[in-house]
């Protein structure tokens, strides 16, 4: 049986030591030959600005941005992950199914990665710029231009779905909401994208910068953090044994062999398989988390229709809510939420039956349709009848049919957790490191995107002051700037989870008003909407 062993050095020194599983049975090519790491001299120790554990969507979203910046384009970064498919250029073949594992991502998370110039005016200090461009006239503009990302241009290449509608009800038939990006006044809600293809998007972005990067194809093995000295002025030039010592760099020693020193160590994923809310290298570098795992399973793939669709839809059941997600070329994702006994029958049962439970549920299945008659007529909801808007395009449709399983179904446990600090000494957590959340709403990668972006600002802002990028006073920087909209976020979906946990009479109509004033209160619906898109104001107080 693996065993995790944690030895101290002393007081405050810590080092950690982990076996791994095996990630993947398949060789890990690398990156190119001007990137590759070499097993051969993994005994040759090697300085690297910043140390990314995890090189998954996020991991790869951080490298991106730090490339994107003119303050620091220029560091040396290292890659630990061993997924094989970091090794390939081009790893997506067009003809391929579409995989079940998607994000739906955010009109916040769409301009992160084309590049909106006024949110990168807007978090960009106007010194900072000033003082690397001078007092241009056109040096804002040139910031935005450098700032842009550029890995959208990449997710557009393959299969992905805008989608600018999106209707939510339950199963109790009292009442429904719809929502349009009109009523907000965006162009889209979101658009579904499979995960490989975010994450391909994003490695070749990577590839054509210029950022200097070093891909590993292997796992942490052990990690060393040693105080400062009492000296306040460590000589650079020292060697990195010496910089290790006085505290100034992490010390990463890899399953190949390798040696890694780091001034800064960021942690996206965990270092057993890619389960980043259950990682053991934050936990044993200190970090706690707050959480529990919810009593639920979610089964995701991938269906067919015989018409495409362009509509999010969610209906809440009473074991968890059903999602019906386009991803183009008339295929869905499916996220059903249920118990861990569903999962498994709803898994094991045959393509026919499943097909014929999909259907179901998305239908009449466990209650009636939501009518106008109980919508508008109703004195269970005059008190809402003010101020309301109405459009012949709210009216409740029923999702397009499933005619056909398009990929496997997979099955895993739900759970939410925070990590209580995203940053210590030269070490911070993004991701799933830091939280994950309840798949309901599709917030997920949308935060860790998130966190990568304020990172990257935020170790461009202490460059441009002259601060050592792994000091915790300007890490606790990003962490106080990620951390309240997190754990809001986090808060909001989880309130949603156990409200429509419980089938109560009482309960059951507050929910319903709450549908009904969603879906008919303009205001309400338009900061609805706005939160959702992932510009973090609270839906009740924009």
């Amino acid at each position: 049986m693996n065993r995790i062993f944690a030895t101290k050095a002393g007081s405050n020194v810590y080092r950690l030591r982990i076996p791994w599983r095996p990630f993947s049975n398949d060789a890990a090519p690398l990156l190119s030959s001007q990137n590759a790491g070499n097993p051969e001299k993994g005994s040759e120790a090697k300085q690297y600005d910043i140390a990314i554990v995890g090189g998954g969507m996020v991991g790869l979203a951080l490298a991106c941005s730090l490339a994107s910046r003119p303050l620091t384009r220029h560091l040396n970064v290292a890659i630990i992950d061993t997924n094989p498919a970091l090794g390939r250029k081009h790893f997506i073949k067009k003809e391929d199914l579409p995989d079940p594992r998607v994000s739906t991502i955010t009109p916040a998370t769409i301009s992160f990665f084309k590049g909106n110039k006024q949110t990168v005016l807007d978090n960009f200090n106007p010194y900072i710029v000033v003082t690397i461009l001078g007092k241009s006239r056109n040096s804002l503009t040139v910031v935005a231009y450098i700032a842009d990302i550029g890995a959208w241009q990449f997710v557009e290449q393959h299969r992905h779905a805008y989608f600018d509608k999106m209707q939510v009800w339950d199963y109790t038939g009292l009442s429904y909401a719809k929502y349009n990006a009109r009523d907000a006044d965006k162009e889209v809600l979101g658009c579904v994208v499979e995960n490989k293809v975010l994450l391909s998007s994003l490695l070749s972005r990577v590839q054509e910068t210029d950022l200097p990067k070093k891909i590993y194809p292997s796992r942490l093995n052990s990690m060393s953090i040693l105080p400062n000295s009492s000296s306040s002025e460590v000589d650079s030039t020292l060697s990195m044994t010496a910089l290790f010592t006085h505290g100034r760099l992490a010390k990463l020693e890899l399953e190949d062999g390798h040696s890694l020193y780091a001034k800064l160590v960021v942690i996206e994923l965990a270092p057993v398989g890619a389960d980043g809310g259950k990682s053991r290298v934050r936990e044993l570098a200190g970090f706690r988390t707050t959480g529990w795992n919810y009593s639920q399973n979610a089964i995701i793939c991938t269906v067919e229709h015989d018409v495409e669709n362009h509509c999010a839809w969610q209906r809440f059941l009473p074991s968890g809510p059903l999602a019906l997600l386009p991803i183009g070329d008339k295929f869905s994702n499916i996220v059903w939420t249920m118990s861990p006994k569903e999962s498994s029958e709803f898994k094991s049962i045959t393509e026919d039956n499943f097909l014929k439970a999909v259907n179901h549920a998305l239908d009449y299945g466990y209650g009636p349709h939501p009518t106008p008659s109980i919508l508008g007529s109703s004195d269970l909801f005059s008190w809402l009848k003010g101020g309301i808007s109405k459009s012949a395009n709210d009216c409740f449709e029923i999702p397009p049919k499933v005619v056909k399983l398009a990929s496997e179904r997979m099955a895993f446990p739900l759970s939410l957790r925070h990590a209580n600090d995203y940053a210590s000494k030269r070490v911070a957590l993004i991701g799933d490191a830091a939280h994950t959340v309840h798949p309901l709403a599709g917030q997920g990668v949308n935060l860790g995107f998130g966190d990568a972006s304020t990172l990257s600002s935020i170790i461009s802002e202490g460059i441009a002051v002259g601060t050592d990028i792994g000091e915790v006073s300007l890490l606790k920087k990003y962490e106080a700037d990620r951390k309240p909209a997190n754990v809001m976020m986090m808060a909001v979906l989880d309130g949603f989870q156990k409200a429509y946990s419980v089938d109560f009479g009482p309960l059951n109509i507050l929910r319903a008003a709450a549908f009904h004033g969603a879906h008919h209160i303009s205001p309400l619906k338009k900061s609805i909407i706005s939160y959702a898109s992932g510009e973090m104001r609270l839906p009740l107080f924009a």
